[in-house]
């Protein structure tokens, strides 16, 4: 007779306004849990934790996690409406911030080339719509 035990797999909590609000804040800066758990000298699995399970973490947390995510602890707590600003509302804005983000944490040097580069890409996109405003004029 086999006498196995099975246990049932823990029931996911919903998230609450809180962890909503941070998995949302997290995405809008571009970070992942990893990242943020860095900036909070916490770890990957707390971040998940908060975002995921039904309940608060410790006050002193949401203190870390504001300062880190650059809202105020009301914000955060949903106690205060937060502005939507442009990051949230354009996906392809969020991508190119999360790329930025990424260009900061290069050595400076491959950050100035990336600038340049991207005056390079922008000056050349000027100048074509200057020759074809130009060409548009004289017909």
């Amino acid at each position: 007779m086999d006498l196995r035990i099975w246990s049932m797999p823990r029931r996911k909590q919903p998230p609450t306004g809180f962890g909503k609000r941070l998995l949302e804040l997290r995405k809008v800066r571009g970070l992942t849990q990893v990242e943020l758990a860095e900036l909070t000298g916490s770890t990957q699995r707390a971040i998940s934790y908060y975002e995921n399970e039904a309940s608060f973490p410790p006050a002193a947390a949401v203190i870390v996690l504001a300062k880190a995510l650059h809202v105020t602890t009301d914000e955060l707590l949903g106690l205060e409406q937060r502005e939507t600003g442009p990051l949230e509302a354009d996906p392809q804005l969020r991508r190119m911030w999360k790329r930025f983000q990424q260009v900061a944490r290069l050595p400076e040097r491959d950050q100035r080339a990336v600038i340049r580069l991207i005056g390079s890409l922008a000056s050349a996109q000027q100048a074509i719509q200057s020759d074809s405003e130009a060409s548009y004029r004289a017909n």
